[in-house]
């Protein structure tokens, strides 16, 4: 099966590997812009193509580029911690349809910084195999796994436990997937939750008389703790201060 990847980041990086190890034919690659991108060279590294079969996520917003990414022949696509909204003409080129990667537990946490809220919401996290369709993460299931917050996570653990549970996932199931047994079924829309790039931004800037709880407060800042992002902040006099937690169990003392 001829298969378009769609890659961003260390989750990226290694599932091409692994597709790579395990003989899946790659078609094609499409990746971030530079300014956008993390493990870009490693990606492009692992994928082995020639530079003729990658692409760059804003080529997509054209006819050539579409064109371009119609041309590689896939069958299917998979997004792997890609980042940019595909639109039905990109969709619609692959007859076995695009399967996303998401780092949370659909239908709760469509859109970004999943790791973000499930602390702050305290909504299940997770890891999930979808199908892509117009909506921001909106279609059908495929498989779906539970993940911890423990009360010592941070925005950055978690983060991390969220991707080593993708790539296990993806592991899990993609062979089914391939062989066209893999199970579909609709999500429940009144369970959904969404969050977009910037509604962190709300986050982030702390007001200091705003009445809170401890927990609220505790788990704002550490859902926030993201070395080296900047996190949350109060201004003092013009200036930002920001804030970064470090949690340890007794035993870590």
């Amino acid at each position: 099966m001829r298969t378009v990847l769609f890659a961003n980041g260390r989750v990226g990086r290694d599932a091409i590997g692994w597709l790579r190890e395990r003989g899946t034919g790659i078609a094609g690659l499409v990746v971030h812009p530079d300014a956008a991108a993390r493990e870009k060279d490693a990606i492009l590294a692992a994928a082995r193509l020639d530079p003729a079969r990658v692409l760059e996520a804003p080529a997509l917003r054209s006819e050539a580029g579409v064109a371009k990414l119609a041309s590689f022949g896939g069958e299917i696509g998979l997004s792997l911690y890609f980042a940019y909204l595909l639109q039905p003409a990109v969709l619609e080129l692959f007859p076995r349809g695009v399967v996303n990667l998401h780092p949370g537990y659909l239908p709760y946490n469509r859109g970004r910084y999943t790791n973000v809220w499930s602390i702050v919401d305290s909504t299940p996290a997770g890891v999930t195999l979808h199908y892509v369709d117009a909506g921001v993460d909106t279609g059908d299931l495929i498989e779906r796994r539970r993940v911890p917050v423990t009360p010592y996570d941070t925005g950055l653990t978690l983060h991390r436990r969220l991707e080593d549970a993708s790539l296990a996932l993806l592991r899990e199931t993609w062979p089914a997937i391939e062989a066209g047994t893999a199970p579909r079924e609709p999500q429940d829309g009144a369970q959904a939750t969404l969050h977009r790039a910037k509604d962190v931004e709300v986050l982030d800037r702390l007001d200091l008389d705003r009445p809170t709880t401890a927990r609220e407060l505790i788990d704002l800042l550490r859902a926030r703790t993201f070395p080296p992002h900047a996190g949350a902040y109060f201004e003092v006099e013009g200036q930002r201060v920001y804030v970064r937690v470090a949690l340890l169990r007794e035993d870590e003392l």
